[in-house]
């Protein structure tokens, strides 16, 4: 894997941790950040670029669905 690829799979994995870790949920956080932990591991050893890219669209269109998952909850909910 090239070192931009790295440096952009990285970031991608912070910013789901981060993102999943403002669910005020405890349930909701802690299988979100498993399920993360346990994809990115799973997936560690790929060294196909094609197959990293369809990894990376796929974690990013998670990433998607965490932000509108925090903003639903935050607007009908009333949480901050």
């Amino acid at each position: 894997m090239a070192a931009s690829s790295r440096a952009q799979v990285l970031r991608l994995y912070r910013a789901l941790l981060r993102e999943s870790q403002r669910f005020s949920g405890y349930n909701y956080r802690t299988y979100a950040i498993r399920r993360i932990r346990d994809a990115f591991r799973e997936n560690k050893n790929i060294k196909d670029s094609e197959k990293i890219e369809e990894l990376v669209k796929k974690a990013k269109a998670n990433l998607e669905v965490i932000h509108r998952q925090l903003f639903f909850l935050r607007f009908y909910l009333g949480e901050p």
